[in-house]
């Protein structure tokens, strides 16, 4: 497998990371996840237009050459010389601050890489197996424009990566530090109640989601929920008649049990569907 480093194309067995590295020894840089299938990035303007928001925030200099075709393009070159053109495709491409400096750093300047992993389902489906979550509480998310950005100071994720695997869980919902309810280990959180469909407000500290972005797109344009963006009390949780969970790779990820508490799954098999559409077609 090949990776892309500033387009330079190398053996991901034979590449380096400079031990200078800012994204290795302070967490510097930005990244953003997407899916490829089809021969079709999917929902690549709003991936890339989050990823230049994160550098923005980050106090990074966007490059000229950093255009949307040309992204797209180095993407689509290091999916062709992994003979993944026909695959369906999982994309990562990190940016970070170029070397140099201890915290304050000797520039804004940036480098990027691209790393692509097949996948085996080209359209996103539900899982109906069994899916079990608990709160998080070691640590909090603190609810300020960085939460939104996915940059690559992943510790709480982590941490709560392994709690779950330690509970047998298969995810865990994180909290901000007001107690009120952010979203998952790996995505967006959706709450069903009825005809009513909340999820965390931006300013709550939730990640920027694509995925929620286009449900929420989508559900603004039927007359079958009410759509709600507000702040979510963990008490909630157990109110509700679904939660589901959304990223740009699964897509919609049911629920089924969090503490004493089983959930149906009607209403993310219905969007499911809705999703596959707007990724196959690119319209809501």
């Amino acid at each position: 497998m090949k990776i892309n480093y500033k387009g330079t194309l190398l053996a991901s067995d034979e590449a380096f990371l400079p031990i200078e590295s800012r994204a290795f020894k302070y967490g510097d840089a930005v990244f953003d996840t997407l899916k490829y299938t089809n021969q079709k990035l999917l929902f690549w303007e709003e991936h890339y237009l989050r990823l230049m928001a994160g550098m923005r925030i980050l106090r990074m200099e966007i490059p000229m050459s950093f255009t949307l075709e040309f992204l797209e393009e180095e993407i689509l070159k290091t999916i062709k010389i992994n003979d993944l053109e026909n695959s369906s495709v999982r994309v990562r491409i990190t940016v970070s601050r170029k070397m140099g400096g201890l915290y304050t750093p000797e520039t804004n300047e940036v480098d990027y890489l691209i790393e692509t992993q097949k996948l085996d389902s080209y359209f996103f489906e539900i899982n109906e197996n069994p899916y079990e979550v608990e709160l998080f509480k070691d640590f909090y998310i603190q609810p300020d424009l960085l939460a939104n950005v996915k940059h690559t100071n992943r510790l709480i994720n982590i941490v709560g990566s392994v709690f779950a695997k330690e509970n047998d869980y298969q995810n865990c919902i994180l909290l901000n530090s007001n107690k009120n309810v952010v979203g998952a280990l790996n995505g967006n959180l959706f709450i069903v109640e009825g005809n009513t469909l909340k999820t965390p407000l931006l300013t709550d500290g939730c990640l920027n989601g694509i995925t929620r972005k286009i449900l929420l797109n989508i559900l603004k344009k039927t007359s079958d929920f009410e759509i709600i963006e507000t702040s979510i009390s963990p008490f909630e949780l157990q109110k509700a008649d679904e939660l589901f969970i959304t990223n740009s790779i699964v897509g919609i990820q049911p629920i089924t049990k969090y503490r004493k508490k089983e959930y149906t799954n009607t209403v993310a098999k219905n969007l499911v569907g809705k999703l596959n559409t707007v990724a196959r077609f690119g319209k809501v």
